[in-house]
């Protein structure tokens, strides 16, 4: 059986799915989207990708396109049909379909939606997990309100097509100051040299990432403090561990920076102990 697609109120074969040349998504990246990890055919971190989905769609006057029940009816439909136990669901929410001009349609339109579902091999995704993986940093080039989670993500793709041809699988962007703010699809961490847990604190021009926000409630559980203080790639090179969190990644350790290693080399205890807690909250919670 082949993947279907929800597009615009209707399930499609994935191969057959096709979206307007004037939707406002394609001409002008103006649309939203968000990523939900699944757990045995369950919606990951539901509610912190919701309420973030309604900021970032707030944030650039899109209304929602149907109710939270309704959508989560229709992502969970589409994880049915497509069979997948174990994946991503991406949904992409766009202004709609209107005569291409810069500013909004004078006639307000309906917002186009789209939902695909792929499987993840968790069984490969561990051994990654396992060995660690390397970043690379790049200067900041993104746009002031990266804290939206838009679709306009030009300065990403060049960021990982960077981190790919170095035989990685991240890019940090650093700012004019010297410090990482995040990954190209990711938030960045470290265990620094004195044994504190360090990430960006999301009142800079970051993604308020959900991942992040579940794994700081894993970390609180456990009696541990975070330090929200920006680090440099100094920093990193210096610590005793790293790590990225997003719904794609999950809680990855990061075992070299532009090259460098970072600490032994090799994953580390905290950032492996931290994965399995916040895959087992994330099992837990699902819906």
């Amino acid at each position: 059986m082949g993947r279907v697609a929800y597009v615009n109120g209707r399930f499609v074969a994935q191969r057959d799915a096709q979206v307007s040349i004037e939707d406002r998504g394609y001409q002008f990246a103006d649309a939203v989207y968000e990523v939900w990890s699944l757990f045995g055919g369950k919606l990951a971190d539901s509610e912190g990708h919701f309420a973030r989905l309604e900021r970032s769609l707030g944030e650039i006057a899109i209304p929602m396109p149907m109710s939270r029940r309704a959508l989560i009816l229709v992502l969970k439909e589409a994880v049915r049909r497509n069979r997948v136990r174990e994946g991503l669901v991406y949904l992409q929410v766009s202004r709609g379909v209107a005569p291409r001009d810069h500013p909004f349609p004078k006639t307000p339109v309906p917002p186009a939606v789209v939902i695909t579902v792929s499987a993840v091999d968790r069984a490969a995704s561990e051994a990654r997990a396992a060995k660690g993986v390397g970043v690379v940093t790049t200067p900041e080039t993104r746009w002031g309100r990266c804290d939206i989670k838009t679709v306009g993500l030009l300065p990403n793709v060049l960021a990982k097509q960077k981190a790919r041809e170095a035989g990685a699988v991240e890019a940090w962007f650093v700012d004019e100051l010297g410090f990482v703010t995040e990954g190209g699809s990711s938030n960045a961490w470290i265990v620094d040299r004195d044994g504190r847990l360090r990430t960006r604190d999301t009142n800079a021009n970051i993604l308020r990432g959900v991942t992040r926000r579940t794994l700081m409630e894993v970390i609180a559980t456990e009696g541990l403090e975070v330090d929200e203080r920006p680090f440099t790639p100094a920093d990193a090179h210096a610590a005793r561990e790293a790590f990225i969190t997003g719904a794609g990644t999950l809680v990855l350790p990061v075992v070299s920076v532009d090259g460098k290693p970072v600490g032994e080399g090799k994953p580390g205890p905290l950032a492996t102990k931290l994965r399995r807690l916040y895959i087992e909250q994330a099992k837990a919670t699902a819906i």
